[in-house]
């Protein structure tokens, strides 16, 4: 089988399709979101989505790429008291917790198209080597199967170095189809709740959809990650639109000392299952989130509704006006969840 029809996955089979029936959140052929989501647009908008897709892209990516900060792994293994993270644009994140490796959503390859006539690009190159000098991955948690954060050429290249993944429902088809042992992948559905290392990690509830193919739309679960020590909460929200969930989620898991906010490649037509900036700040602010950051961002350009700086910009105005504490690091640093605001770093490249 050539790569690019490994690009799609694992297909359903019946046996799975009799497993996923069995979550309160599969009806009617399919997972379901809990409140009622339009995808946005039509069969006729379909045209005029892909023209403006393909336009404007000057002003969508930067002019030049976006250098990454070389991967410091004395510094990033070395205890601490506290969660320290890097983000490497997009959805992104390489976290030390309770002293483990922590890698979510690592879609490190160059083209978020990759069954696609016309590429996506990303705007950092080289990214697939990142992995070359990352640690051992303790645990790899994946929030849905999209091209843009479930990635077949990064899985490749990861297998070899992670030991366990905690996947949404149905993703564990995929990295199986991929060579990945199934006895090291543990799914979850909606408020699953597994103990990690001294790390209570919680599958919460998104606005979304999942899919990587013509049909194999909403056949698995979507959603974010709460991840609770016992020195403090962090949240991973996941893609999705706004809506009563994120409350729910504060109610239940929070409050949260830092979350990494969905926050980029929103638009109009698709405005239901992305948030626009203002709305990541108060969704963090529903969830009872102290400190956000916003991910989604700053890897591809994937709207064309947004200048690939908006979403920071946009972001940083909202929660200053909510006082509501950020974070918005370089691609590639080392912080700590409790590390000041520095330099706006992206207002240095056009």
């Amino acid at each position: 089988m050539s790569d690019f029809f490994r690009q799609f996955g694992g297909s359903v089979s019946k046996q799975l399709k009799a497993q996923y029936e069995q979550s309160d959140n599969w009806r009617d052929g399919c997972f379901q979101n809990l409140e009622h989501t339009t995808l946005g647009g039509n069969l006729f908008d379909f045209p005029r989505v892909i023209y403006k897709q393909l336009t404007n892209r000057s002003i969508r990516q930067p002019q030049r790429p976006l250098p990454i900060q070389p991967f410091d792994r004395a510094a990033f293994i070395a205890p601490s008291e506290e969660c320290k993270f890097i983000w490497y644009g997009h959805s992104v994140v390489l976290l030390r917790m309770q002293g483990k490796t922590l890698l979510i959503d690592p879609m490190l390859g160059p083209d978020t198209s990759p069954i696609a006539p016309i590429p996506t690009k990303r705007f950092s190159e080289n990214t697939l080597d990142l992995i070359d000098d990352f640690p051992e991955i303790d645990l790899m948690l994946i929030t849905h199967d999209h091209y843009d954060h479930l990635d077949y050429s990064s899985i490749q290249k990861l297998k070899q170095k992670t030991k366990r993944y905690f996947v949404a429902l149905g993703v564990k088809r995929h990295l199986v189809s991929w060579g990945v042992k199934a006895d090291s992948i543990t799914e979850f559905d909606w408020w699953t709740v597994r103990d990690f290392e001294n790390i209570n990690i919680t599958f919460t509830p998104t606005r979304h959809f999942s899919g990587r193919g013509l049909t194999d739309r909403f056949k698995t679960l979507w959603g974010g990650w709460a991840l609770k020590s016992t020195k403090e909460k962090i949240w991973f929200s996941g893609d999705g639109g706004y809506g009563k969930h994120f409350k729910e989620v504060g109610r239940k898991e929070g409050p949260f000392d830092f979350a990494f906010m969905e926050c980029g490649q929103y638009n109009d037509d698709w405005h239901p299952i992305h948030l626009f900036p203002e709305e990541a700040v108060q969704a963090a602010m529903d969830a009872g989130v102290k400190k956000a950051m916003p991910v989604h961002w700053a890897g591809f350009a994937l709207s064309y509704q947004h200048t690939w700086q908006e979403p920071a910009n946009v972001f940083m105005e909202a929660a200053i006006e909510n006082q509501l504490d950020y974070a918005i690091p370089a691609l590639g640093e080392l912080r700590q969840i409790s590390s000041v605001m520095q330099e706006e770093w992206w207002t240095k490249f056009k």
